[in-house]
């Protein structure tokens, strides 16, 4: 198996490095829309009968956000010792 060129893994990173900025931004609108679902039924407990379907929706949708930004910064911190070593 051939180690991949360093304008592959540096390429890579940067896409990867882009994903990950946009699914941050996407959580963060994510959250105020969950917020505002919030205010307008005037209910934060999500255990509540009367809490919004869509903020349960969207929370859920969060949580799933943020377990794919942590496998992709995982990926990012391995993939940095060998752009280290293909720089050198």
């Amino acid at each position: 198996m051939s180690m991949p060129s360093r304008f592959e893994t540096s390429r890579e990173t940067a896409v990867i490095s882009k994903i990950l900025a946009d699914l941050v931004r996407t959580v963060r609108l994510i959250e105020c829309e969950i917020s505002a679902q919030e205010e307008r039924a005037n209910v934060s407990d999500p255990s509540d009968v009367n809490y919004p379907m869509l903020a349960r929706t969207l929370i859920e949708r969060r949580d799933n956000l943020k377990m794919t930004i942590d496998a992709l910064e995982q990926r990012l911190a391995e993939r940095a010792p060998h752009e280290q070593a293909t720089a050198a």
